[in-house]
């Protein structure tokens, strides 16, 4: 079974780069894009659809499911990396890369947590996929993608991690030694 790897839609927090709190909401142009990723999807052979129980990435996964009659699976351990009493601050005010941190910020998670956190999601996704026929489409979050490419999934050769994971972005796994 594909594994689509699928980033939410735009918030006015992270266009304004500014740690998000967890309840922040997709703004006009992420239902936008939400919308259009949904009808991108619409013919894809997704047959189980998981999503972070975010608003954000939630609200991504419910148009995927209206197109696809998919019922969204909430997982928790799917949301963003928890930056504690960060959230809600720029990313200009801290004077430091907050994404590259390793220790918990108060009230947050490490990094070591929180890999530890997407890396059982991802098990748990393996399992529910293993023998299935079609795509499990996971609805998540910039950094959690992004570790999940550069530590759990192998690349072709030459295949080179991207920079950035933009919004409503699709990220194809195919299943392989």
């Amino acid at each position: 079974m594909r594994l689509l790897l699928i980033r939410h839609g735009e918030t006015a927090l992270n266009a304004a780069r500014v740690l998000q709190p967890a309840d922040t909401p997709l703004s006009a142009r992420g239902h936008t894009q939400a919308a259009a990723l949904a009808r991108r999807l619409a013919a894809a052979p997704i047959t189980q659809l998981w999503s972070s129980d975010l608003p954000r990435a939630w609200q991504t996964a419910e148009a995927i499911a209206q197109a696809t009659g998919v019922p969204i699976r909430p997982s928790a351990r799917l949301q963003e990396r928890n930056f504690g009493d960060l959230r809600g601050r720029p990313y200009e005010t801290l004077g430091f890369d907050p994404l590259g941190m390793q220790q918990a910020p108060a009230a947050g998670e490490s990094m070591g947590e929180f890999e530890s956190r997407i890396d059982a999601a991802l098990a748990e996704a393996l399992a529910a996929a293993e023998g299935g026929t079609g795509c499990l489409a996971i609805v998540s979050h910039g950094l959690v993608i992004h570790s999940l490419l550069s530590r759990r999934i192998a690349r072709a050769t030459g295949l080179a991690l991207p920079e950035r994971i933009a919004n409503t972005s699709v990220t194809v796994v195919e299943p392989g030694p």
